[in-house]
C-alpha cells in the first residue's frame, strides 16, 4: 500500500484507525467521462486462461448510457456523492422466447430507461432492439415518482409470464405483462399506490410456501426525503460505524392476482440500516427460504425464516465489523455443495482496508459463517457488484467484481476533504450542509473490473486484463449470463454515468471445457406447487468428485437480476452423474445421467405428473 499523505492529526488518527467504515456510500459522474474500452487487439488478448472477454456491446446493438439524477439544489454541496447510483441492469428472458432480453436504467428525470429485446438475424448472430417505449416502461423517471435504481422481475400474478416491479428513488412501480412485450402500470391496484421509499434493492421470494412470490425492499435514505424537494439537509448517516437512521426495509406479501399488502412488521422485517443488497435462499437447510441483507454504514445481516411465519436475526456473529457493504452474491467456492455469500466494501490503498467478505455457509455443522479465501478476493478497490459463475468451465464457480466510484479529475481526489467529515461527530456529518464541496474530485475513480479465477477452491487469482476487461468505468451492477446460447457466460455491466457493456465469452482455440444448464418447471399452484419462477430453489450438481450448488435468485448483486436459467462448468466431465432438485415447495427430486453440452428441461413432481 501507498504511504497515506500528510494531514492534520485527524486525518491521520482517521487514516491509521479505519473510521472510516462506509464513507461515501453514493456518487455522481463529474462531466469528464471515465476510461472506455481500450482499442482491442482483433486477434482478442492472450489469455492463456481457455477463454477471452471481448466488448460486443456496440455489435449487438446494446447502445446505451446511464445519466446520474439531478436533486435538490440545497444538495449542492455533496450532489456528488448523493447521485453516485441508479445504474441497474436485469437479464431476463421477458417475452418467453427463450432469448435472453436486457433492461437497463438511467436516474435523469426525463431520460428513458431501455427494455433490449434479443432478436437474432438470418445468420442467427444476435442483434438487440430497443422496446422499451412501446412495452410501456420507458418513461418512468419523472416529476412526482422519482428515478429507477433497480429492477425485480417475477411472475407476480401467476399467469405464465414476466411482470417487473421498478424499484425507485421515490414512487415504486408494479407493471403487469398483459400481453407479450406489453406491460400495464398496476401500481394503484396492487397496493403500492401509497408507498414512497429510497430504495437500491428488491427481491421477489416464496417467504411463506404458497406458491406466489413475495417482495422485499430495502430502504436507504429515509422515506419521508424527497430528493426533490428537501424540508431539511440533514439527511446522511449519523454513523460511519453503525447507522440508523436510513430507510425502513419493508415486506410485501403477495394476495394473489396482483396484489399485495405492508406484511413487515408481522413478519419481523424492519429496521433503518442504509440496505443497499439482499439476496435469499435456505442458508440454514430447513427448506424455507432466508434473507442475506447487506447494510451500508453497518454490518451485514442474515434473518432465518421461521416456517414462513416470520424472520429472526441469526447469531452469526456478523456485526463483529463495520463494513459498507454494497452487494451480496451467492456461490459455491470450494464444490462441497455448500453456499458462499460474498459482500463487497471499500479498500483504497494509503487511507482504508475494510476487506470484502467472502463467508462459507457452516451452519450446518455448528460453524456459522466462517471466512474463504483472502488475496485478491478481499482486496477489488471501492467494490459494487459482484457475481458468481464459471467463466473458463473448468467446475468451478469464479467472480467478477465492478468497481470505482467518481471518476472526474485525475490530478484531485476528496479523500482527504472526506477524512475532515469522517473526523467529526454525527450531528456534523448528517447534515449535507457540512460537507466540503466535491468540485469535480475523483474518488476511487478509473478503476477496472476484477476478474478473479477460482483455484480449486483454495485461491483465486486475478487476471481481469489478461482477459480483455480494459475499461476503468464507475461499475455498479453486474451479471453473467448466457447471452448467445454458446455455454458460455458473458459478461454484462451497468456503469453509473457511463455506457452498458457486455463481454462475450469467447473460448481460446485449445480450449476444451463441458457445461450443462437446467430450466426448472414449477408445477401448478392447484397441486401444492412451487412459485412459477421456482426461485428459492436449490440444485446440486455431482460430476466426478465434485458437489456443486446453484440457487434461483431474482436478485442479488448490486441491483443487478440474472437469468432463472442453472449454469454449470464440468471441465473435462461429460454428464452431471446426478441431480437433486430442492424445490421452494419442499419437495425433493433426484435424477442421473445428464449429458453434458444442453439446456435439461426439470420438472417438479406433481400428482398430475407421477
Amino acid at each position: 500500500m501507498s504511504p497515506a499523505p500528510q494531514g492534520p492529526p485527524l486525518w491521520k488518527r482517521f487514516v491509521v484507525t479505519g473510521a472510516f467504515v462506509g464513507l461515501l456510500v453514493f456518487a455522481h459522474r463529474a462531466a469528464r467521462a471515465p476510461g472506455a474500452p481500450a482499442a482491442e487487439d482483433p486477434k482478442g488478448p492472450t489469455s492463456r486462461h481457455g477463454f477471452r472477454l471481448r466488448d460486443v456491446s456496440a455489435e449487438w446493438g446494446l447502445d446505451f448510457r446511464h445519466a446520474p439524477a439531478r436533486i435538490d439544489a440545497k444538495l449542492a454541496p455533496i450532489q456528488a456523492q448523493i447521485t453516485a447510483t441508479g445504474a441497474s441492469l436485469a437479464v431476463i428472458d421477458v417475452d418467453g422466447d427463450g432469448l435472453l432480453d436486457v433492461y437497463a436504467t438511467t436516474s435523469a428525470h426525463g431520460a428513458p430507461n431501455a427494455l433490449f429485446f434479443q432478436e437474432r438475424d438470418a445468420e442467427g448472430r444476435v442483434r438487440f432492439r430497443d422496446g422499451a417505449a412501446e412495452a410501456g416502461l420507458a418513461d418512468v423517471n419523472r416529476d412526482g415518482v422519482g428515478c429507477t435504481t433497480g429492477s425485480a422481475w417475477a411472475d407476480v400474478d401467476g399467469d405464465g409470464d414476466l411482470d417487473v416491479f421498478l424499484v425507485k428513488w421515490g414512487r415504486p412501480q408494479l407493471f403487469l405483462q398483459e400481453a407479450p412485450r406489453r406491460f400495464r402500470d398496476a401500481t394503484e391496484d396492487s397496493g403500492f399506490g401509497d408507498v414512497w421509499m429510497n430504495a437500491h434493492t428488491a427481491l421477489f421470494f416464496d417467504a411463506d410456501r404458497d406458491g406466489l412470490v413475495d417482495l422485499f425492499v430495502g430502504g436507504y435514505f429515509r422515506e419521508e426525503v424527497d430528493l426533490w424537494n428537501v424540508t431539511s439537509t440533514r439527511i446522511m448517516q449519523d454513523s460511519f460505524e453503525f447507522s440508523e437512521n436510513g430507510g425502513r426495509n419493508r415486506f410485501f406479501r403477495n394476495l394473489g392476482g396482483g396484489r399485495f399488502e405492508d406484511a413487515s412488521d408481522a413478519f419481523g422485517i424492519g429496521g433503518s440500516r442504509w440496505t443497499y443488497a439482499s439476496v435469499a435462499a435456505d442458508f440454514d437447510d430447513d427448506g424455507w427460504t432466508d434473507l442475506y441483507i447487506a447494510n451500508d454504514y453497518g454490518s451485514e445481516e442474515l434473518l432465518l425464516n421461521r416456517a414462513g411465519r416470520g424472520f429472526v436475526p441469526a447469531q452469526v456473529d456478523l456485526d463483529r465489523q463495520s463494513k459498507s457493504g454494497m452487494s451480496a452474491s451467492l456461490g459455491d467456492i470450494e464444490n462441497r455443495g455448500r453456499l458462499a455469500v460474498y459482500v463487497t466494501n471499500i479498500s483504497q490503498p494509503g487511507y482504508i482496508f475494510q476487506g470484502n467478505n467472502l463467508r462459507i455457509n457452516r451452519l450446518a455443522d455448528g460453524k456459522g459463517l466462517v471466512d474463504g479465501p483472502e488475496g485478491p478476493v478481499r482486496n477489488c478497490g471501492w467494490a459494487w457488484g459482484s457475481a458468481f459463475g464459471d467463466l473458463d468451465l473448468d467446475g468451478w464457480q469464479d467472480l467478477v467484481v465492478v468497481n470505482g466510484f467518481i471518476s472526474a479529475d485525475r490530478e484531485r481526489d476528496y479523500w482527504y476533504d472526506m477524512g475532515k467529515v469522517a473526523g467529526g461527530n454525527g450531528k456534523l456529518f448528517e447534515d449535507a450542509l457540512n460537507w466540503p464541496p466535491f468540485g469535480g474530485r475523483s474518488l476511487s475513480g478509473y478503476e477496472r473490473t476484477r476478474v478473479l479465477k477460482n483455484r480449486a477452491g483454495r485461491s483465486f487469482v486475478e487476471l481481469g486484463a489478461e482477459v480483455g476487461i480494459t475499461d476503468t468505468c464507475d461499475g455498479r451492477g453486474v451479471v453473467l449470463a448466457d447471452i448467445d446460447d454458446d455455454g458460455r457466460l458473458d459478461v454484462v455491466v451497468a456503469n453509473q454515468n457511463g455506457p452498458l457493456l457486455v463481454y462475450r465469452n469467447e473460448a481460446e482455440p485449445s480450449a476444451s471445457a463441458n457445461w450443462v444448464t437446467f430450466d426448472l418447471i414449477a408445477a401448478a399452484r392447484s397441486e401444492g406447487g412451487s412459485n412459477p419462477d421456482a426461485a428459492g430453489a436449490h440444485v446440486y450438481a455431482t460430476y466426478g468428485p465434485h458437489t456443486q450448488v446453484r440457487v434461483v435468485v431474482l436478485g442479488g448483486g448490486f441491483s443487478s437480476q440474472g437469468p432463472r436459467r442453472v449454469h454449470f462448468g464440468l471441465g473435462e466431465h461429460t454428464k452431471v452423474t446426478s441431480l437433486r432438485v430442492r424445490w421452494p415447495s419442499g419437495r425433493e427430486q433426484a435424477l442421473q445421467n445428464l449429458a453434458a453440452g444442453q439446456n435439461h428441461r426439470i420438472l417438479e413432481p406433481s400428482p398430475s405428473r407421477e
